[in-house]
């Protein structure tokens, strides 16, 4: 079966994969920049293409050396093409296409987004993409938070979105204003242990016009929430301080996850699908992942959920997403030019490379 090797460099995660089509996953290591921008509070887009001009090369080493294989038992050349930091993309996309010209193998762009729909199939009890569609898939990855129907691999219909603020974003920033750290889902997850959550009532921003075609019944806000927190700790400070900070890091975080159940319930409730999904390092939340279950039990659908190795940002998707891209279009350029493409959307998938046979 054909062996696909996939670069993944969108933002502060350095990741290289090598897959065995169709789902045997043979090696998949990925390192992770969090120390090194902690102390900025944030992704600093210089540090983390520096970090990936770094650590790429012994990670492509060591990904081949795991997966038992020489450089020309190669198929395919995978990589990440956008959306994320145009610098951190053009490391992954040169390393690519310079491992695909002295091997002489196809090179693969990927729509990151796509990959991350690709991870809710990575478990091997998972069920096949192709039998699980049309479904519905909640993104909250990054500066992402999109709801998607997914009617074949390609094939994508955006049903909302966030309108400034990702869920993940509103996360960091709240974090912020609680001097917990980053980065920010996950030390709210931790102060949030033992708080009520319903303790403060914080907005769920709801927007009301449609904004690019989309129905705001499926859109997300989180300006609001932002706000609203900063107001709550000047007229309380001891919101941010314990025993009070549980209860309040509990509320904010419940905030966010309510927007997201309450828009996914309304798109279940009118799309006729079997299956949701919810992909993306926002995904990894336990509280997150019990009201998905909740609202998968009551909507009478099956929830689809990564292991959460394959939430954040990792290769091994960038490859589950190229390998549906093989066998290749007879004729197409086997190693296109490519640019990185930062705000690369579903709709567009990936730029000029070679298409599946219809």
């Amino acid at each position: 079966m054909p062996f696909i090797l996939a670069i993944e460099t969108s933002c502060d995660e350095t990741a290289v994969a090598v897959l065995e089509t169709p789902n045997l996953l043979r090696a998949n290591l990925v390192f992770t920049q969090i120390a090194r921008h902690r102390p900025f509070g944030g992704v600093v887009p210089e540090i983390a293409s520096r970090c990936h001009v770094e650590e790429l090369p012994g990670l492509l080493r060591r990904a081949m050396s795991e997966a038992g294989l020489d450089w020309h038992d190669l198929d395919a050349i995978a990589v990440t093409q956008g959306p994320g930091l145009a610098s951190a993309l053009l490391i992954g996309l040169a390393a690519a296409q310079s491992l695909a010209l002295r091997l002489d193998l196809p090179l693969l762009a990927v729509n990151h987004l796509e990959g991350h729909l690709y991870s809710l199939f990575l478990d091997p009890a998972a069920p096949q993409f192709e039998a699980c569609t049309p479904f519905l898939a909640l993104v909250v990855s990054g500066g992402h938070t999109q709801l998607v129907r997914v009617e074949a691999p390609g094939r994508y219909r955006l049903l909302g979105q966030t309108l400034d603020d990702a869920a993940g974003e509103a996360l960091d920033k709240g974090a912020k204003l609680l001097n917990l750290g980053y980065p920010g889902g996950p030390v709210i997850e931790r102060a949030a242990q033992g708080g009520d959550p319903r303790r403060i009532k914080f907005p769920r921003g709801q927007p009301t016009e449609r904004i690019g075609g989309l129905d705001p019944e499926f859109c997300f806000s989180y300006s609001g929430l932002k706000t609203a927190l900063l107001y709550h700790l000047k007229a309380q400070p001891a919101a941010g301080q314990p025993p009070e900070l549980a209860h309040t890091a509990a509320s904010y975080q419940e905030a966010v996850f309510d927007a997201l159940i309450e828009r996914s319930a309304r798109a279940l409730a009118r799309e006729p699908v079997r299956f949701f999904g919810c992909c993306g390092g926002v995904s990894i939340n336990k509280r997150l992942r019990a009201k998905l279950a909740d609202l998968a039990a009551c909507a009478g659908v099956t929830l689809l959920l990564a292991p959460p190795k394959f939430c954040t940002d990792n290769a091994a998707m960038i490859a589950a997403a190229a390998a549906c891209q093989i066998p290749l279009v007879p004729g197409a350029e086997k190693i296109p030019r490519l640019d990185a493409h930062p705000e690369m959307t579903l709709a567009t998938r990936g730029g000029d490379f070679p298409r599946l046979e219809k």
